[in-house]
């Protein structure tokens, strides 16, 4: 039976406007319905921006308005997610149509002819969302990655690029199995117990004070907020536009009843800061759906499929959030003033003559804190910054970190420019951007992942590269996004640590507390500039997280509180996104790790290697198996070296092997860059890009461990700089042929060429030893690319000569707008970068890190074991057909996560 038969039910309300020819869809009704739907989506999202712009231009921001603007779809994002928004409201009004005539209940999708499906797919915008794009047009395909990732997978160009769905590794389990979130119906039992109350959870579990907090005597505060720096290049999921239900108009800052968009999060009786009652709730917003999933239950002429959520970001390890993931914001972001490939920077301030961020044109302004927070009302105002990632604002740490690496990729492509003259600023700009790209997979393979998933996730899934592999997906899993890599909220400071030039508490500009760190661009730029902030991320340590001191109050009570009484609780919206998502219990992730599933108050207390959290555990969810995910895996006690227990450590893990393994343009891929342009990249510190581009003199060389006798101040004139003559003349154009990767009969053929390489026995990785000083230094002839341009000819032996030594005089560093490049990759340095008026102690031997070593690449280089998380089967068969494994089977080996009876965080504080 088809709609058309249904037309006795009359219109759906409003008229269907004239369409062009070829858009009108096969039934009136179908027609009429979908501009119906239209109308209410649109007029929906017109009252959400016009209500954010009313409160920030009359200073009445919410906690929710900051954090609804950090999830704010944008762009392509945008468009899908208006997309699926129109799709699933007019399958809503013609089920409740259908409902309304026959009294029972239909999928409505069954009523639709083949033809209206197409036409209501094509109309919505939905099919766009799953078209291949044609990697036949896309230039440099094997030099440079698009902004959004199309086609770094030739075969499925959509593979880990943004606005995709999340993958899933597990089902996901939802109330009514479709969409509805897990404790949605308060009265379902989940292995016969109901949910506890997130905020419930929050209360018990998590809360600590300030003065509670203990610190890392390991890992400086850079582990955490790097973190989330690199978590920001990675995911970021976009709620829906609207602040208002689309069935019934229902306001969600202003209701706690619970309807499509609107998640709201009780307040638990006796609850200590928030008042009670059936109308008191935090607002929350549910995350956007993916086209065709959820109540639309239409998956393209397929079976109904259960909700999914939308990943904004691509997938690599790309600095994304420095470029933008999408191809109008990269755009935008490029200075358009400068042939010489740079990005756009501030035109109206400066950072003691260094560049600062540009200001986001918004019509109004979400920063404008200053007054309110100095309770200066004659303050003046500074609107946002942008980047690539709208999170750039979210503290001043990571606005801090945005900076550095803008400035970074500015430096690079001046000096290009130099080294380069022939090149434009196309290719400047690009070959920067892939520097920088290499830079960042290269921290966090080598330097970051170490320190958090531990020595023995290294070795087993992490250790050498094994190559890339065309049908492994590297897309980002829905419980890596939405608990496993927000671990690190519970290892943020209360604080925003400012230093002066000797390391210490600078009386001036005093460290600023974490809440009064939100949002404010102002401190940056007339609050010192990013220096005194990075001092204080280098130079003190994370927070620690242990299991009676979790959360500190700036995010569990005052997460973007200005003005207003009623905060946000991170912890609670943790666990509520979990839920909002459909992720299974905590027994489930574990089963699907090898580990071991508790079963009871006994088991669970030797698995967390704590009777009393236990206890309280249970007391709230009734079974291990219910324990939300975030929760029992930030309860788990340390796996060995690591910050993050067995499960965290194994969800972790395996994420990053797809990213790398399924990333065509990884850095060490062959192809991708020369071995000699390998061997300099591995010499690459953070530390010394913080050298390179602020006014920091003096540093760590390991700027992830706290300042030690092994980890001692050294002078930036220590620290190994990147050799950039390994780029001269490599291309000396655009129109050369530098394609890389083995990928030219691929771009022909539109099929992958290169077979995954045969495993072989696991390598101990050389990673760890990286931040692993030794007292006494020995310091070589550093290796260097030979000055001629025979250097780029792809040498057997990535063994270079003796490198040119920069002279360390003082004039070369006064000149850093215009650096003189000759025979010497003299790398340029910022402003009196290294004339500050009080040196600190250092010590006089220069530390150079060991880890480097470790990715010196060999011609053909030995792989390790193949990943933990199998790539389906067929995944080493190159299959005809581009069938990518979503949901991976990880070995039920009992040696591979099985827990020492007395796991915990090597500190004094173990918790008992």
């Amino acid at each position: 039976m088809l709609l058309s038969a249904l037309l006795v039910l009359g219109v759906c309300l409003i008229p269907a406007h004239s369409k062009p020819a070829g858009e009108q869809l096969g039934s009136p009704l179908l027609q009429t319905c979908f501009e119906e739907a239209k109308k209410i989506v649109d007029d929906a999202y017109k009252y959400s921006r016009e209500e954010s712009l009313r409160r920030v231009r009359k200073e009445v921001v919410r906690p929710q308005d900051a954090l609804r603007l950090l999830k704010q779809p944008r762009g392509g994002t945008r468009s899908a997610v208006r997309s699926a928004d129109y799709m699933a409201q007019t399958l809503r009004l013609l089920q409740e149509r259908v409902h309304h005539v026959h009294k029972r209940s239909f999928n409505v999708t069954d009523l639709l002819s083949e033809e209206d499906l197409n036409k209501l797919s094509e109309i919505t915008g939905c099919a766009s969302q799953v078209t291949f794009p044609s990697c036949r047009t896309t230039p440099n395909l094997n030099r440079y990655r698009t902004a959004t990732s199309v086609c770094n997978n030739i075969k499925n160009p959509r593979l880990g690029s943004s606005n995709t769905p999340f993958a899933r590794w597990l089902p996901a389990e939802y109330d009514d199995a479709i969409s509805q979130p897990k404790g949605w119906d308060i009265t379902r039992r989940f292995n016969n117990f109901s949910l506890p109350l997130v905020r419930q959870v929050s209360n018990n579990i998590l809360s600590t004070t300030d003065a509670g907090v203990v610190n890392d005597r390991e890992y400086t505060h850079m582990v955490t907020m790097f973190g989330q720096w690199n978590d920001h290049d990675l995911t970021i999921t976009p709620f829906s536009p609207s602040i208002r239900s689309f069935s019934n108009g229902i306001n969600c800052d202003e209701s706690c009843e619970k309807t499509e968009p609107c998640i709201p999060i009780p307040i638990p009786p006796g609850d200590p800061r928030l008042p009670t009652g059936r109308n008191s709730c935090i607002p929350a917003f549910r995350s956007a759906p993916v086209c065709g999933s959820g109540y639309s239950a239409y998956n393209f002429g397929g079976e109904p499929k259960k909700r999914e959520q939308i990943n904004a970001l691509t997938a690599f390890l790309d600095l994304g959030q420095v470029y933008g993931s999408e191809e109008q914001l990269a755009k935008y972001l490029r200075d358009p003033d400068s042939d010489g490939g740079l990005l756009r920077v501030n035109t109206e301030f400066r950072d003691n003559r260094r560049e600062l961020l540009p200001f986001h044109p918004m019509q109004a302004n979400m920063c404008a804190t200053r007054r309110r927070v100095t309770n200066d009302t004659n303050a003046r105002e500074v609107p946002c910054f942008i980047a690539g990632d709208v999170r750039v604002d979210e503290n001043i740490a990571l606005t801090s970190i945005h900076t550095l690496f803008m400035r970074e990729h500015n430096r690079l492509a001046r000096q290009l420019k130099r080294i380069n003259p022939q090149w434009d600023s196309e290719m400047l700009y690009q070959e920067a951007r892939k520097i920088m790209g290499a830079y960042t997979q290269l921290f966090v393979f080598r330097d970051y992942l170490p320190h958090i998933v531990g020595p023995e996730a290294m070795r087993r899934q992490l250790g050498r590269y094994p190559g890339y592999n065309a049908n492994v997906d590297p897309g980002i899993a829905n419980v890596f996004a939405t608990a496993a890599y927000r671990f690190a909220h519970l290892a943020i400071q209360p604080v925003v640590f400012r230093l002066d030039d000797n390391y210490r508490e600078n009386s001036r500009l005093p460290s600023v507390p974490l809440y009064e760190a939100f949002f404010t661009p102002w401190r940056v730029v007339f609050e010192g500039g990013i220096d005194p902030v990075l001092r204080g991320l280098v130079g003190r340590p994370a927070k620690l997280n242990t299991q009676d001191h979790m959360m500190v109050d700036a995010l569990r009570e005052r997460l973007f509180q200005f003005v207003m009484t009623l905060a946000l609780d991170l912890g609670s919206l943790n666990m509520q996104r979990g839920r909002d998502h459909g992720l299974p219990g905590y027994n489930a992730w574990r089963k699907l790790c090898g580990l071991s599933q508790p079963g009871n108050q006994r088991e669970l207390a030797q698995v967390l290697n704590n009777t009393n959290l236990a206890r309280k555990l249970l007391q709230l969810y009734g079974t291990p198996a219910n324990i939300d995910v975030w929760m029992g895996g930030v309860a788990e006690p340390f796996v060995r070296g690591g910050r993050v227990g067995p499960l965290f450590a194994c969800l972790i893990a395996s994420q990053f092997q797809r990213i790398r393994q399924g990333d065509r343009l990884w850095y060490e891929n062959q192809g991708v860059f020369s071995p000699a342009q390998r061997a300099a990249l591995s010499t690459s510190t953070i530390s010394r890009i913080i050298c390179d581009n602020t006014g920091i003199s003096s540093i760590p060389t390991d700027a992830f461990s706290v300042i030690s006798n092994r980890n001692r101040l050294v002078r930036c004139s220590s620290i190994r700089r990147l050799n950039l003559f390994a780029w001269r003349d490599r291309c000396r154009g655009p129109g050369d042929n530098c394609r890389g990767v083995g990928e030219e009969e691929a771009v022909n053929n539109l099929e992958e060429t290169q077979e995954p390489r045969e495993p072989q026995e696991p390598q101990e990785p050389k990673s760890p030893q990286a931040h692993q000083e030794p007292q006494e230094p020995q310091v070589s002839q550093e290796p260097q690319v030979p000055q001629s341009p025979q250097a780029h000819q792809e040498p057997q032996e990535p063994q270079v000569s003796q490198e040119p030594q920069v002279p360390q005089s003082p004039q070369a560093h006064q000149e850093p707008q215009e650096p003189q490049v000759s025979q010497e990759p003299q790398v340029p340095q910022s402003p009196q970068a290294h004339q500050e008026p009080q040196e600190p102690q250092v010590s006089q031997e220069p530390q150079v890190p060991q880890s480097p070593q470790a990715h010196q690449e060999p011609q053909e280089p030995q792989v390790s074991q193949e990943p933990q998380i199998p790539q389906s089967p067929q995944a080493h068969q190159e299959p005809q057909e581009p069938q990518v494994s979503q949901e991976p089977q990880i070995p039920q080996s009992a040696q591979v996560h099985q827990e020492p009876q007395d796991v915990r965080g090597l500190q004094d504080n173990e918790i008992h």
